[in-house]
């Protein structure tokens, strides 16, 4: 239940060659795809950080202290959605992001989609986690998977679906960790 060491790597690189200041994460577990992100954004560059539980940001917050990077985060304990609909009401948060990570609750993911992409600038990423599942988005129908695996599959590949015909964006899914789909807004 954490990011991987290659898209840890993989998405501190992407922040750099992307030049993200103002980013975002929603689900945030012990904070190493946080971590990774602090790392590559400029030191007066933001992240808002969410998650349902802080004890275990917590559990990770003193590596992001120990790396000086802890400054960069402003963390909201709670459901994403409600803070989601705050910065979509005010239109100055339109188009503000550089980057955001989505790596929280499978069956709300397409909700999170339909408020970030008003978030995120026309030219910025928006990336989701987990986007193969376990490989189960390309299993048969009736294959054994456990029960877990079953329950969110057809929430992630509904999210595959609308992402692959959705104007706005243009994406690359990448088997890096679990999978991941970058989302470049273009409109």
């Amino acid at each position: 239940m954490t990011t991987s060491a290659d898209e840890g790597q993989f998405l501190n690189m992407l922040l750099k060659l992307i030049n993200a200041k103002n980013t975002m994460e929603i689900g945030v577990y012990t904070g190493y795809s946080l971590l990774a992100t602090a790392l590559a954004i400029p030191d007066d560059g933001k992240i808002l950080a969410m998650d349902v539980n802080r004890e275990n940001y917590e559990l990770g917050l003193p590596v992001i202290q120990k790396a000086g990077v802890a400054h960069k985060i402003d963390f909201k304990e709670g459901p994403a959605l409600p803070v989601l609909d705050q910065l979509v009401e005010d239109e100055k948060n339109h188009g503000s992001f550089d980057f955001i990570f989505v790596d929280a609750d499978k069956d709300n993911y397409l909700n999170y989609h339909k408020r970030l992409i008003e978030l995120v600038k026309v030219g910025g990423l928006i990336g989701y986690d987990n986007t193969l599942w376990n490989g189960s988005v390309v299993a048969p129908p009736d294959a054994p998977l456990r029960k877990y695996v079953r329950y969110y599959r057809d929430f992630v590949m509904e999210l595959n679906k609308a992402l692959a015909v959705d104007p706005r964006i243009e994406i690359c899914m990448l088997p890096v960790g679990d999978g991941i789909t970058l989302c470049r807004r273009v409109k």
